[in-house]
């Protein structure tokens, strides 16, 4: 499996490479990994047309997991995307990105809109979290993942009535509590993107999200109405946790976005 390493801090950061064609970045959410893509069926779908390039986000997967919060901060994390374009030398790619991974996609147009093609989003907010972390886990989940580790974690999840699937209960549970709880706590205080940022980012964008996830539907809608070249589409009945799946829904919007640039080339 392919390694890059930051240059900032030396943090390794694991990937993997499927298909041939235009590159497309992917990127997962909180406490998943770069498995979800290829479990859901997007790797599947979009390999056969694009170069898929999945990345495990620091603190995630079998990348590096450092237990300090400030090894977390943005910049250190749209690096790690950016080494992994470097060490394959991409220069640039469509990136799409769910929860978390929007978040960083939205960072990464930011600082580096010449290595951003076109930006998807899933899920995803340009905000400040704040407390929003809470809302889609449960209340008191860091001090839980801190205490409990990750069985403490789950528990509280079910505890709260969210119903997980065994995958995602594996992929949860092969966590470091210690890295995630770190993770978390840097995630709580990031700024995101000023609005005055989002209306500079010329790229084409493609906003989703669930109905049901009512505070994210909104942040993508107004994101999208600000910038320049996006398009919202909301996922009717969709919670934040069923944002993905099934993905045909999904799919159907962002292979065509996806491929645009082909049509235009």
């Amino acid at each position: 499996m392919p390694e890059a390493e930051n240059p900032a801090d030396r943090t390794s950061i694991a990937y993997d490479i499927t298909g041939e064609g235009p590159a497309v970045v992917l990127l997962h959410g909180s406490a998943l990994s770069r498995a979800m893509w290829r479990g859901l069926g997007y790797v599947g779908a979009l390999a056969g047309d694009f170069t898929v390039v999945r990345i495990d986000l620091r603190g995630h997967g079998r990348s590096g997991k450092p237990h300090d919060t400030e090894s977390y901060r943005m910049p250190l994390v749209v690096g790690d995307v950016l080494a992994v374009l470097d060490a394959e030398g991409i220069a640039s790619a469509a990136v799409a990105g769910y929860s978390f991974g929007a978040r960083v996609g939205f960072a990464l147009a930011a600082a580096a809109p010449e290595r951003v093609d076109r930006f998807a989003t899933l899920g995803g907010t340009y905000r400040a979290q704040q407390g929003q972390v809470a809302r889609i886990f449960f209340d008191g989940y860091l001090e839980e993942l801190r205490r409990g580790g990750m069985e403490g974690f789950v528990n509280g999840l079910e505890a709260a009535g969210k119903v997980l699937d065994p995958a995602t209960r594996a992929a949860f549970m092969a966590n470091d509590p210690q890295a995630l709880a770190a993770y978390f706590e840097r995630t709580e205080e990031e700024p995101g993107l000023a609005e005055a940022q989002l209306a500079s980012l010329a790229m084409p964008g493609l906003l989703m999200a669930g109905t049901e996830d009512t505070t994210r539907f909104d942040d993508s809608r107004r994101a999208a109405a600000l910038m320049p070249g996006a398009r919202f589409v909301p996922l009717p009945g969709r919670t934040h946790a069923s944002t993905l799946f099934p993905a045909d829904e999904v799919l159907a919007e962002l292979v065509p976005f996806l491929g645009a640039r082909q049509a235009v080339a």
